[in-house]
């Protein structure tokens, strides 16, 4: 037995040195030497392309679009470059709707002259180079319309490799995107059978609210400014604490009729002072909220050492934010919970991967801002980056679109069962019907954001 056990090893071991010697010869002198005359591989090596020939931005362009074909709602801008490849153009969202003539001027008369003649493929240096172009830098106008020429690079470039945005920022983390919808009422009972509805719907998370932001609209009537003739009669009234003792209340009877299943959440939208807000947010622990969304105003942000402090309610933070730096302090120290992003307001996918990632290390998690004021393009582009980040924690709305918004934007995302859902198209998987834009152009008008006191003082949002 013995010696037909040497016999095989000693057979073993002559195989792999005549497959070693001819390994080697194929190396030296064979197949795999890619210098060697007649090499089938290097003649397939070089028949190969050496990637995608360069191209060149063509024009850039704002179309500016009401999000509602009877003239109310946003204003939406959307970004359209386009390149020297014949068809190939890139969509992005550069919506900013209260200032939104402001954005085009800034699109059509700076950034299209800045743009044309360089190379679309290198998506960095246009964000870094157009970031400093104008010398001083941030600010919504600056940022939304770098926003949209970001996206549509980012579009361009899945374009031509013809795959989904997110394969390009790594890949899928999840199957699809978990989002939150919005409720409002007047009281907690009229709250929660809107909550009931969502749930049945397939909703996870719901944010309640007490009519408007601050509860404007609901709480509190005929105020002493608008008796004494000051301000404007279109001006709007907040009880701030009025306010403060009603969420509590919201939240406990929101929770009796709709139980613990169900996640909600909150807004807050900076409106309040920081004390009020702390107290507020203590006698919400027994209520779990999922978050309290901006709870200071940008103005306050050195009260985030003691509000973080204060109460163990999670927090989402930063719709406001004009720059990626506004970040690093607050993460670093665990201020917040979520990153509370305004991706035009940002810079774009690029500024909002840098942050993402940065989040990651303090385990941040990402809940873009995604209102009506964000293009269907935007909501894709936000999606898109939710499927790549392996620290999404949620998103505002997407996938739901009138009718006229599907005609107008093709390709828009779709919601299922309280998930968003991309196609799988290549760049951002959206288009837009210019010839439908054009009947419904955007207007100056700005809305109305004025909320004061009951003796006129201006509420900061």
């Amino acid at each position: 037995m013995k010696k037909t056990d040497n016999k095989g090893v000693t057979g073993r071991r002559e195989a792999l040195k005549i497959l070693g010697i001819g390994s080697a010869a194929l190396v030296t002198g064979g197949l795999l030497n890619a210098s060697a005359p007649n090499n089938p591989a290097q003649a397939a090596m070089q028949k190969a392309p050496a990637g995608l020939p360069p191209i060149k931005i063509k024009s850039v362009k704002a179309i500016g679009v009401k999000s509602n074909p009877e003239g109310r709602g946003s204003n939406l801008i959307v970004v359209k470059v386009e390149t020297t490849e014949p068809g190939l153009y890139g969509l992005g969202c550069a919506t900013f709707t209260q200032r939104a003539e402001v954005v085009v001027s800034a699109i059509n008369n700076y950034m299209s002259e800045f743009c044309v003649g360089r190379d679309a493929d290198n998506i960095e240096d246009m964000w870094q180079s157009f970031y400093v172009s104008s010398y001083w830098r941030n600010g919504p106008v600056l940022n939304n319309a770098i926003s949209g020429l970001d996206q549509a690079l980012w579009d361009i470039k899945g374009k031509r490799a013809n795959m989904p945005v997110y394969q390009l920022l790594g890949g899928k983390c999840r199957f699809a995107v978990d989002t939150y919808t919005s409720v409002s009422g007047s009281t907690p009972e009229d709250i929660a059978d809107k909550v009931l509805k969502q749930m049945e719907a397939g909703q996870r998370h719901v944010r309640i609210q007490i009519g408007g932001y601050g509860g404007v609209g609901t709480i509190g009537a005929d105020p002493d400014f608008k008796k004494a003739g000051f301000g404007l009669e279109k001006d709007q009234y907040m009880d701030d604490q009025a306010y403060i003792r009603a969420v509590p209340k919201m939240f406990e009877g929101v929770r009796k009729i709709c139980g613990e299943q169900i996640e909600l959440c909150h807004d807050i939208h900076e409106r309040c002072q920081p004390m009020d807000v702390i107290n507020m947010c203590r006698n919400l622990e027994e209520y779990r909220p999922f978050f309290i969304e901006d709870p200071l105003s940008p103005e306050n942000t050195h009260w985030w050492k003691q509000m973080r402090e204060s109460t163990i309610v999670p927090f989402a933070q930063g719709e406001l934010f004009n720059n990626i730096n506004e970040f690093v302090g607050p993460m670093s120290n665990h201020y917040f919970d979520y990153i509370r992003i305004h991706v035009s307001q940002i810079g774009g996918i690029t500024p909002a991967m840098k942050i993402a990632r940065l989040g990651e290390w303090f385990n941040v998690r990402t809940i873009w801002h995604g209102p009506g004021d964000v293009s269907p393009v935007g909501h894709s582009a936000q999606a898109h980056i939710d499927l790549a980040t392996w620290n999404f924690g949620l998103q505002e709305a997407g996938g739901v679109f009138s009718d006229y918004l599907r005609e107008l934007f093709p390709g828009c995302c779709t919601k299922e069962n309280g998930y968003v859902i991309v196609n799988e198209n290549p760049g951002l998987g959206i288009d837009i019907n210019e010839k439908l834009a054009a009947k419904y152009p955007i207007n100056n008008n700005a809305g109305n954001w004025t909320v004061r006191k009951k003796d006129g003082t201006i509420i900061r949002p």
